[in-house]
């Protein structure tokens, strides 16, 4: 039996059809980890969608930016959603899109696995966050994204601030954790994302650190495999592992097979159409 951690998918299901096939992926045996952001971009996100649904019971998700964005426009006006990119539009207007996005709004946020001695999460923690502690503020938004009263959420996540403090309540409390399991690069000390810096390490202005470097940040006691930053690469550092190697931006789309002794495995992302940049 084999975990395989992977990273940003962003619809490139070609690459991860490919990858599957590379690990000899046997769903009677092994697991999946994703680490978020399935959709968008790639432009087979219905398909992506569609393979790790039917997976679904072989898997393990957190929910990235993406993902999220996907949720929330799920549930406004259909003239609204005809905005959005074709991609994530063959989603929306698919004919079996409700069963998928019920499902993918049941993902987690932070996913702890004490027995194989991994942790997983989109982007990353806050600089005093505990693995305990943020498994707690995990749970809040996820039970809210659970319940009936989920649209709530998808109405009031999204903006910058405010900054995390344990003494935010409602929606800003909501949004704060969200942008910090599923949009954190680089933070101040005190825990302020820098939303706009998502260069390379050493790009950054100066006071910020990337999130798993922050003098001073809490002792996790599990290593904590992540993806969401693809212009970082490949990072293998002390008890974290950076995985999101930017297949939808022309590089690597990576399975990292956890255990005692991690072995990478990668293929080749999407091939870019011309004159495309890489971006976010």
């Amino acid at each position: 039996m084999s975990t395989y951690a992977i990273g940003d998918i962003q619809g490139c299901y070609d690459a991860l059809s490919r990858l599957l096939e590379k690990i000899r992926f046997d769903p009677a045996v092994d697991r999946l980890w994703f680490c978020g952001d399935l959709v968008n971009r790639g432009g087979q996100s219905l398909e992506t969608l569609r393979l790790i649904y039917s997976l679904r019971i072989h898997c393990t998700i957190v929910l990235g930016n993406h993902d999220l964005s996907l949720l929330a426009i799920g549930e406004r006006r259909e003239e609204e959603q005809r905005r959005v990119n074709a991609d994530l539009q063959r989603v929306l207007f698919a004919p079996d899109r409700e069963p998928m996005l019920t499902w993918l709004r049941q993902q987690k946020l932070l996913h702890v696995d004490r027995t194989l001695g991994f942790a997983m999460v989109h982007a990353g923690l806050a600089p005093k966050w505990t693995l305990g502690i943020a498994e707690a503020r995990a749970r809040e938004v996820e039970s809210r994204l659970h319940s009936d009263g989920y649209r709530k959420i998808f109405k009031s996540m999204y903006g910058d601030k405010p900054t995390w403090t344990p003494k935010l309540t409602g929606p800003e409390r909501d949004r704060a954790i969200i942008n910090i399991f599923t949009r954190l690069r680089y933070c101040s000390p005190s825990g302020r994302i820098a939303f706009e810096e998502k260069g390379r390490p050493g790009t950054q202005k100066a006071g910020l650190y990337p999130w798993f470097e922050v003098p001073g940040h809490a002792a996790r006691e599990l290593p904590i495999v992540c993806g969401h930053w693809s212009t970082l690469g490949l990072f293998m550092g002390v008890g974290v592992y950076g995985i999101d190697t930017g297949a939808v931006w022309g590089g690597k789309l990576t399975a990292m097979e956890l255990g005692q002794e991690l072995r990478l495995h990668q293929v080749d992302g999407r091939t870019m159409p011309a004159g495309e940049k890489a971006g976010d």
